[in-house]
């Protein structure tokens, strides 16, 4: 009995190459500035967690010029550029929610410092539950990054993540006053 190996018309055929954006990419069109931070989603490890850091400036930047108000109009408008500019990328990248596409942990955790305490223990225990709720993708947010597509979909499941961060972060702040008084 003979087998014969498949012609190979019949095999699949492998996958494109994945084209890696470089920051000749970056900086050629304003949305995939803006969707890698300026080049901060190009770090070759946890591009997340460097866009996440890279709020950290930013915050103290703005936190100094701007009246509160305009901060969070600021935001509205960062998120809202964030829908367009992951949602372009991510088209020209072929990968709607490519790991180097940070604007979205980057505005996130802007309006998570907006809230935090300006105390170096409270930023970085919301850096870190922002990171879990950003990585572990607990529900809801999962099911948000499963369900939303295109840019909305991108930058919905951060802000999410944020919610959560700040609902911990009340929730801790609430249990260390209460010990306070009592």
């Amino acid at each position: 009995m003979t087998t014969s190996l498949p012609e190979t018309h019949d095999l699949p055929s492998p996958p494109a190459p994945q084209f890696r954006p470089d920051i000749y990419f970056v900086y050629s069109h304003p949305a995939s500035f803006l969707a890698f931070s300026g080049g901060v989603g190009l770090s070759p490890v946890a591009p997340g967690t460097m866009g996440t850091i890279a709020a950290f400036p930013l915050f103290w930047l703005l936190n100094h010029y701007l009246s509160p108000i305009y901060f969070l109009l600021l935001i509205d408008i960062m998120f809202i550029a964030g829908i367009w500019a992951c949602g372009l990328c991510g088209k020209a990248l072929e990968n709607p929610d490519h790991g180097g596409m940070v604007w979205d942990e980057t505005v996130a955790f802007l309006l998570v410092l907006y809230f935090t305490p300006d105390h170096w223990t409270w930023q970085l225990a919301a850096f870190i539950l922002f990171r879990f709720f950003d990585i572990a993708k607990p529900q809801p947010i999962r099911y948000y990054d499963n369900h939303l597509t295109g840019g909305f979909g991108v930058m919905f499941d951060d802000m999410v993540a944020a919610f959560f961060t700040l609902l911990c972060l009340a929730g801790w702040k609430a249990w260390v006053l209460s010990e306070t008084y009592f």
